[in-house]
């Protein structure tokens, strides 16, 4: 893997013996049909293709079956999300970072350089950083990375048998008719709907689980504290939406809006952040607890 002068890493794409290719560039035309030629060719021009020690290869270089070959994706416009992460707590296994609102934690579609991953490379030249969980991009506070290759699957079996815990705030209407029955439980099955995008109850066994707490209200806005029992795709706010009471600034549920590429709308971020998080060190032996030192207001 190589890292760019940006923090952003490489992928690596093997080329198997027996195959009818004359060039590079036939080869990664052939093999990525959803990036146009005029792309590869300009990754090419740029040097962003090259064998796995880093050396630059040509778009009209001989194919060289069962060899490695490293390239860079390449953006010509990406979005800047003008919000700073912090890094809380650090040490040779893990970092805690406060991540705001708006900001991908790892690259995908738009987002290359303009992610959690790729900043703190950046910041702290560590090039092996990993996440160890995930939050939405739309979802502000804290994650995980570990520092340690070798040491990223004890902290990722942390969420596969849920011995983390993990608890949220949100900003949502309040409901006179639900505080009165808080706290409480909430459980339903949730499953993809016909968009990418959106989950949805369904009826039969519950498979996401949700505690629900109210803190504080300030009419028509109240902010709950929620901790989930189960790790499904939106839970948080499918729940919130099944119980009538959308996340404020939700632009998922219950409306599916138009994704806006460029020019966000910074002024309404979801009113969702991951506060706090529990769970003993499977390297160390030691009791973790962070608090996100961000907050969301009511008004």
């Amino acid at each position: 893997m190589q890292v760019n002068s940006e923090g952003v890493s490489s992928s690596r794409v093997y080329l198997p013996a027996g195959e009818p290719y004359p060039t590079l560039l036939d080869f990664f035309i052939a093999n990525f049909p959803h990036i146009e030629p005029s792309e590869w060719g300009a990754r090419f021009c740029e040097g962003l293709v090259m064998t796995a020690d880093g050396q630059p290869v040509a778009a009209s270089d001989a194919y060289q079956p069962n060899a490695h070959l490293l390239y860079f994706r390449r953006l010509a416009r990406e979005p800047e999300i003008p919000f700073e992460e912090e890094i809380l707590y650090q040490d040779d296994h893990i970092l805690v970072a406060d991540k705001p609102h708006f900001l991908p934690v790892t690259p995908s579609g738009l987002y290359l350089h303009q992610t959690l991953l790729n900043r703190l490379k950046k910041k702290t030249g560590l090039q092996h950083l990993s996440p160890i969980h995930r939050i939405d991009r739309d979802t502000a506070g804290l994650v995980i990375f570990c520092i340690q290759p070798n040491e990223r699957a004890h902290y990722q079996n942390l969420f596969r048998d849920r011995v983390v815990t993990k608890a949220y705030e949100v900003v949502a209407p309040y409901s006179e008719e639900l505080s009165a029955k808080l706290p409480m439980v909430y459980q339903s099955r949730l499953e993809e709907s016909e968009h990418f995008l959106q989950m949805r109850e369904v009826a039969g066994e519950p498979n996401a689980d949700t505690y629900i707490e109210l803190i504080e209200v300030v009419k028509p806005w109240a902010k709950y504290r929620l901790t989930p029992g189960s790790g499904k795709k939106h839970q948080l706010r499918c729940h919130l939406n099944a119980l009538g009471i959308p996340i404020k600034f939700d632009q998922i549920y219950p409306v599916l809006t138009p994704y806006q590429e460029y020019d966000l709308d910074f002024s309404k971020p979801l009113q969702l952040l991951a506060k706090e998080i529990t769970f003993v060190d499977p390297v160390t032996g030691e009791n973790r607890s962070f608090v996100s030192r961000r907050e969301i207001h009511l008004i």
